[in-house]
């Protein structure tokens, strides 16, 4: 069986084919290249699992090639092969990506050894990799990105709520993704082959929302020239979205309220009632248990729209979910104005991390169209920030102005600091699903010790779901599992 593809390169071909002959033997299959530049050829052509590149060679040594493949994405594992007196180049070379090295004449045993190893590793990214593929398949509908504990819970209900009628309410902030929510539970419904019909109750004046919700007669006011068909007849046997629901005046909460309790309605002038099978899903930036408290918010509509509700986290509590979503959104502009995909430099991803997005995904969204219109198409760095992404932290007693100049960049918390067990929490989570709940491999991740994993999981007390214990641990030998302990 055929255990994987190796590339060996060196320019003496007795030895290459010795490393041949030797690694063929185990079951690798074997292609060999006389420079780093025949490699990079062949590696163009064909992925190989790991490259065996001597480090001294005419032209384009294997220091070169190190970096070359160390920029491919997952990178190929490289391992360097020296002499004794270039032991300090080896160690660069490993610093710049390659997984080990042997030094030369070769020991049949170490080679062996490392080559086994190097494996492992690349197995270990192999099963990463479709691991992380099926939890962004799971976890990722149509434009809405996040692997975040609390927008897996999003998903989960999504998915569970989807192919019923009932009503739902999504609550969140102003741009956190509630119509694309509404319009992903639409899509997987029975009724997802129909048009989905959207309307926002802050956006048309009082005297035209209950015309626009329910119709009109003709004659029925002044204007009225034409029979006007309302959205909920529009939205028959489909979904009906109302955004901004909290908006709604106590006269027209009323008449919705009756339209959802007699699945009909009256168009303004019309003396018929018209039975409708419309599905609700409402949203809102409000606490509607709150403006009932107060009055402003008929109770029994609330318990009416209340039958599902899916909460949606602000980005500022999701913070994890930045870098996935800047790259979702970087991507999808490039591929809109016809451009490769730039990759974001560390320095920018920190201030992404850092900044508080009053504005949500939306304005995380909004900023990422900028900065790819400002960059230099390489790559996009802090400088191609918005000011207020770049230094909101600043004192205000600063001016702006000078704070560009000076070319400032600190990195301080929000306003509103960051829940950092929280954070942490939902790093473990994500290590432990990639690694199929295997607690070794969910440590190796991490860059924690097992015993150190195990405890953390304890002091958070996180379950697989349906499991009595966390998972496999596969417990490394001479590591003793600790007993219970307290957070």
């Amino acid at each position: 069986m055929n255990k994987g593809q190796i590339l060996v390169v060196d320019d003496e071909a007795a030895q290459r084919e010795i490393l041949r002959t030797i690694l063929t033997a185990e079951d690798y299959e074997v292609e060999t290249a006389g420079t780093a530049k025949e490699a990079l050829d062949k590696g163009g052509r064909q992925r190989f699992d790991l490259v065996l590149t001597d480090l001294r060679m005419p032209g384009a040594d294997g220091l070169s090639l190190v970096r070359s493949l160390s920029r491919e994405d997952p990178p190929t594992l490289v391992i360097i092969m020296t002499g004794h007196g270039s032991l300090d180049t080896a160690e660069q070379a490993m610093k710049q990506g390659a997984f080990d090295y042997l030094t030369k004449p070769l020991e049949r045993d170490d080679l062996l050894r490392i080559v086994n190893r190097a494996f492992e590793r690349v197995r270990l990214i192999e099963e990463n990799q479709l691991l992380r593929q099926q939890l962004e398949e799971r976890y990722r509908i149509e434009g809405i990105v996040g692997s975040h504990y609390r927008m897996r819970e999003v998903f989960d209900k999504l998915h569970k709520i989807s192919g019923s009628s009932s009503t739902v309410l999504i609550t969140g902030d102003s741009g956190t993704g509630k119509e694309l929510v509404a319009r992903a539970i639409h899509r997987h419904s029975p009724r997802g082959d129909r048009t989905f019909v959207a309307v926002s109750c802050a956006a048309i004046p009082e005297t035209l929302i209950e015309s626009e919700l329910f119709g009109h007669e003709k004659g029925a006011f002044t204007g009225a020239v034409v029979r006007h068909q309302g959205l909920f007849e529009a939205a028959d046997k489909s979904t009906l979205f109302l955004d901004e629901i909290g908006e709604l005046s106590p006269n027209m909460q009323a008449k919705v309220l009756r339209a959802l309790q007699e699945r009909e309605v009256r168009r303004v002038g019309g003396r018929e009632s018209l039975k409708i099978d419309v599905r609700i899903i409402a949203a809102t930036n409000k606490h509607l248990e709150e403006e009932v408290t107060r009055g402003r918010f008929r109770e029994d509509l609330f318990y009416r729209l209340n039958v599902v509700t899916l909460g949606l986290p602000p980005l500022r509590e999701r913070s994890t979910d930045i870098p996935q979503l800047a790259e979702y959104f970087v991507k999808r502009v490039c591929e809109e104005a016809s451009r490769p995909a730039v990759p974001i430099t560390t320095e920018a991803m920190r201030l992404l991390l850092h900044y508080h997005w009053p504005g949500n995904v939306r304005q995380l969204e909004a900023v990422l169209q900028r900065a790819v219109l400002l960059s230099d198409g390489q790559k996009i760095d802090y400088t191609d920030l918005p000011i207020e992404v770049r230094f909101s932290t600043l004192p205000s007693h600063e001016p702006m102005a000078a704070a560009e100049s000076a070319g400032a960049h600190r990195f301080l918390l929000p306003p509103q600091g960051i829940d950092l067990e929280g954070v942490e929490r939902d790093f473990i989570l994500q290590a432990m699903e990639l690694s199929g709940w295997v607690i070794a491999k969910a440590a190796k991740l991490l860059g924690l010790s097992y015993r150190t994993l195990q405890y953390r999981l304890d002091k958070f007390q996180i379950r697989r779901e349906g499991s009595e214990g966390v998972g496999s641990s596969e417990e490394p030998a001479g590591e003793a599992s600790p007993g219970p302990r307290e957070a």
